[in-house]
């Protein structure tokens, strides 16, 4: 939503992931929210905290809202959760509508769809929503690879 918690931890870990395995040359990361809410902050401090805990640092980022144009120029979409699907689905012109995913499917073993935005759940909250964010990640990689989209 507001581009300070989900996303940002989610550009933050994939990016991680990409340089680990030396993709960056075939990868445009970045995240976005669905409001303008925080436009310009860096990612919540709570989030920053746990990221990097895990060896991933989130402070050089700052939020921004979806605009027209991500639509056409980037492949892939990834929504949160359910609001965040439907204004993006909303939002994006037609012939670009397979590109609006959720994140989770590519972690199907969670049976889960959404990341539930941590904000209000404390610190336990925020490392759910790594753990999460960390096996769609990796998910979404091996699919990339998989689809030979990636070698």
């Amino acid at each position: 939503m507001g581009n300070i918690c989900r996303s940002p931890t989610a550009e933050g870990v994939f990016t991680k992931l990409v340089k680990d395995h030396n993709l960056e040359a075939h990868f445009a990361i970045d995240s976005a929210g669905t409001h303008a809410y925080h436009v310009g902050n860096e990612p919540d401090l709570r989030s920053q905290s746990a990221a990097l805990e895990r060896g991933i640092d989130l402070s050089g980022l700052r939020a921004r809202q979806v605009i027209n144009g991500d639509f056409e120029d980037f492949d892939f979409l990834l929504a949160m959760d359910d609001e965040n699907y439907s204004i993006l689905i909303n939002a994006c012109p037609e012939q670009y509508q397979t590109k609006v995913k959720y994140f989770l499917d590519y972690a199907p073993h969670l049976n889960e769809r959404q990341v539930p935005d941590p904000y209000y759940g404390g610190q336990y909250g925020f490392e759910r929503v790594l753990d999460m964010i960390e096996e769609a990640s990796a998910g979404f990689l091996k699919t990339l690879r998989e689809s030979g989209s990636i070698k």
